[in-house]
């Protein structure tokens, strides 16, 4: 069905040829040559776009398009003017103009406006799918490659560009081609990884990553400097590349990214690991022995993250920046409120570092709540959720209150999460703990090819609670299922977000430097 475009000028007999070119390229164009018509003309009919002169007599076309979006709020509307007075673009631009264009207009300049609201959605998803396509076999070329690890991070990154350019688009086609080529990527990453981390833990060989506990050593303390102005740690607790992808456009808008990339979280991929090897700088194990009775075991009651201040302070002293600081936890709304109040207390000091845990509470609650798994069905749900939360979160009016007043800002996280779809087999006694994605106990029975199995905690720095403890490792989108009531839990948690095992959507998480603006 051709569109139908309602063109108001004043002059609109001169613009005959433009009508002409227009209805040949198959579009149905209704004229009229002042805004009182335009109003009257656009009540009647619902058209699929509106050109406007801005310079009529009577109504003018500011006042011609107030009326109208009144009335056709969502009709995209194209000023069209001889003025160039920034003043007239503003107040048009304010109006919610859809574009604007300055006389004289040539035919295909009005085709392209054309193309670009009423098409572009088309032409866009096209385009996706066919540059898609083109990059499809390369993709599976480097997939066969040797890859090492800053090779993987690279695949990564282009994976979730993908992912988020192919969301949404209707060619389903195209999105199941992906999802099976991240399926390989993630199975040959977790056999990467199994192949390759107990040496990466113990520094050994030539191809060894950054990983969480030399996270803050290497982009955080080098940034810690009296003379530049404070600077915040925001630690998003299981943020992945995909959901901060969604809100890096938001935090563009504040801050000015000075660097970023990613880093390997350790394993597990879980925040009682990972996020305390970040703060103490060392590994699990050696936390451990370096802080004794301050790191609790699987089976232990109380807080797993109680001491990160504790850690984050000495090993703020052991890199020589033991300068006065600050520690913030926020796991509820209220505490959120209340930092954006007391922000500003905080510029006076060189380091603040805070932990915002929603991303991770939100991931649980999709696996414990049926209205939060149905709002967060798939990945693109999930980032869409995501991204809400941040544009009406305190975290947010932290972030803009630390710009206003000249701070500086490195956001990161601990792990991420990786949707789960296929059950994996596993038996261990009373004591072993509950995750789905790892499992540290004795006597562990499990499928040797869906695991990376660590029968030495103290060869990858995990604490060891007894002599033949062991810790097992989920690959790819595989969880753990006790065959006791087998199928209620395969189908209770297939397809729910789970970290703490092996997937690049775990492992492979973001770290940004950002300067304000």
């Amino acid at each position: 069905m051709a569109a139908s475009i309602l063109w108001a000028d004043d002059e609109i007999d001169l613009l005959k040829p433009h009508v002409l070119f227009l209805e040949q390229k198959g579009y149905r164009v209704t004229t009229v040559n002042n805004g009182l018509d335009a109003v009257d003309a656009a009540g009647k009919e619902e058209f699929d776009i509106i050109f406007l002169d801005e310079n009529m007599p009577g109504l003018s076309g500011l006042e011609t398009l107030t009326r109208v979006k009144a009335t056709n709020p969502r009709t995209p509307v194209i000023m069209i003017t001889k003025s160039e007075e920034e003043s007239i673009m503003e107040e048009a631009i304010g109006s919610k103009i859809s574009d604007y264009l300055i006389k004289p207009v040539n035919p295909n300049q009005i085709l392209l406006a054309l193309k670009k609201h009423l098409e572009g959605s088309r032409l866009v998803s096209e385009k996706t799918t066919s540059s898609y396509q083109q990059q499809f076999g390369r993709l599976s070329m480097r997939l066969g490659d040797r890859l090492g690890t800053k090779d993987w991070m690279q695949l990564y990154d282009e994976l979730v560009r993908w992912e988020l350019d192919l969301s949404g688009n209707p060619d389903q086609g195209m999105t199941e081609i992906l999802r099976s080529q991240w399926a390989e990527a993630n199975d040959l990453f977790s056999r990467f990884v199994e192949k390759n981390y107990v040496d990466w833990v113990n520094n050994k060989g030539n191809d060894v990553p950054m990983q969480s506990h030399q996270i803050f050593k290497n982009k955080v303390a080098p940034l810690i400097d009296e003379k530049q102005g404070p600077l915040f740690l925001v630690l998003i607790d299981n943020l992945r590349l995909d959901q901060w992808r969604m809100i890096e456009p938001i935090v563009s808008d504040l801050f000015k990214v000075e660097d970023q990339g990613l880093f390997y979280s350790i394993l597990p991929t879980a925040t009682q690991y990972a996020r305390n090897a970040l703060f103490a700088g060392m590994m699990p194990g050696d936390i451990e022995k370096r802080f004794p009775g301050k790191w609790l075991s699987e089976d232990a009651e109380g807080s797993k993250n109680a001491h990160e201040e504790e850690f984050m302070l000495e090993q703020l002293k052991r890199l020589g920046k033991g300068v006065k600081s600050s520690y913030h936890k926020i796991t509820n709304l209220a505490a959120g409120k209340k930092l954006v109040e007391t922000v500003g207390n905080l510029m006076d000091n060189p380091f603040n570092a805070i932990v915002y845990n929603f991303v991770d509470m939100l991931s649980h609650a999709r696996t414990e709540m049926e209205i939060i798994r149905e709002l967060a069905e798939d990945e693109a749900a999930y980032r869409s959720i995501t991204m809400s939360w941040f544009r009406h979160s305190p975290l947010l009016d932290i972030l803009k209150a630390i710009a206003e007043k000249g701070g500086r800002v490195v956001i990161t996280t601990d792990h991420g999460t990786v949707r789960v779809t296929q059950p994996s087999k596993v038996i261990g006694d009373r004591n072993t703990n509950t995750n789905l994605r790892y499992k540290h106990g004795r006597n562990l029975t499990y499928e040797a090819k869906d695991v990376l199995v660590i029968k030495d905690p103290g060869q990858a720095f995990l604490p060891k609670t007894n002599v033949s403890s062991s810790f097992i490792f989920a690959k790819k989108d595989l969880y753990f299922v006790y065959p006791n009531n087998y199928n209620h839990f395969v189908n209770f948690y297939r397809n729910t977000f789970q970290h703490g095992g092996i997937s690049l959507e775990e492992m492979l998480v973001p770290v940004i430097h950002l300067k304000p603006r």
